[in-house]
């Protein structure tokens, strides 16, 4: 067995221990880091101050510096007082893979395990760096939404909320993306980055409501990171064997019995349309857009996207 799948095995066996899990990894592969990869989003100037041999040339001020003859820094209030909001999808999708007859088989495998499972991580290290951080969950109604804050407390309260979602999944609950963006984006008075975990797959017709309520985000000047969270093979490839199955709605329980084979292409056209869709607006808007295959575990995901981020601060 290979390290990644002993590793991967490792982290599930946490379960729902989501502090112990979340040290492990944030040990595992954020530390060794030379940057973080959240400093230095902001662009809130605050002052200049004098330029101190051997740092970094990144923030000095070329103008001022044409002016006096002196070199002086760009200070940005941001980088030393971060907020960030968290906001996950609880809906009752977010609890596939689902099994009737055993609803414990997927506890600590499903969709919002994993977005738990990475709240937790990014939380120990907004929390290491003395940033603040809140949570928001949603279905179709706002569930939790907290104030930012950064101490331990605060920390564990937030990872209580999650364990609870995680150990006690709600079937028949829909989901409101775009109302629970909106509010978001009146709640939060400063500047924040807001990361964003759903499995959102919307019809046609509700699209442009998701679109909007992601721009208001903008408008409200935040930086936003959006990871869709999906298990690819089937809710997007649809990779189901070609016999009878019955296809319950998580959200409402109504039930479709059919071959996959008689809609595949049908429903493999619609969400690639849709996803391609909120892509575009995602990169329109300034939005980083993360595809999250839960297949692939969180770990992986979570390392590439931030090692890529860091790289770019």
């Amino acid at each position: 067995m290979s390290k990644a799948m002993l590793e991967t095995q490792e982290i599930r066996g946490l379960g729902s221990n989501l502090e112990l899990l979340a040290q492990q990894v944030v040990e595992g592969f954020i530390v060794g880091m030379h940057r973080s990869p959240f400093h230095g989003f902001s662009v809130e100037f605050a002052e200049h101050r004098l330029y101190n041999s051997g740092e970094s040339t990144r923030n000095i001020d070329w103008k001022v510096y044409g002016r006096t003859d002196k070199l002086f820094v760009k200070r940005f209030e941001e980088e030393t007082n971060l907020r960030c909001q968290i906001v996950i999808d609880a809906s009752s999708t977010m609890y596939y893979p689902w099994d009737t007859k055993d609803p414990a088989k997927y506890k600590y495998a499903n969709k919002f395990c994993f977005a738990a499972q990475s709240a937790a991580v990014l939380m120990n290290v907004l929390r290491r760096q003395r940033d603040a951080f809140g949570l928001t969950l949603f279905d179709k109604d706002v569930l939790v939404n907290t104030q930012a804050k950064s101490s331990t407390v605060h920390y564990r309260l937030l990872l209580s909320h999650l364990t609870q979602r995680i150990e006690n999944p709600e079937l028949n609950h829909a989901t409101d993306f775009a109302a629970t963006l909106h509010q978001v984006a009146e709640s939060i008075h400063r500047r924040s980055l807001v990361v964003i975990f759903t499995d959102v797959m919307e019809q046609p017709d509700k699209a442009e409501q998701i679109f909007a309520a992601l721009q208001h985000l903008k408008y409200a000047k935040h930086e936003v990171i959006l990871f869709h969270v999906t298990d690819k093979s089937k809710e997007l490839d649809f990779e189901f064997d070609n016999r009878p199955y019955i296809f319950v709605d998580m959200e409402s329980g109504e039930e479709v019995r059919l071959q996959p084979n008689q809609i595949k292409e049908f429903y493999v056209k619609q969400v690639q349309e849709f996803t391609d869709k909120l892509r575009l607006k995602c990169l329109q808007f300034n939005i980083d857009f993360v595809e999250a295959d839960i297949n692939k575990g969180f770990a992986p995901i979570l390392q590439t996207w931030m090692a890529k981020r860091a790289k770019m601060k």
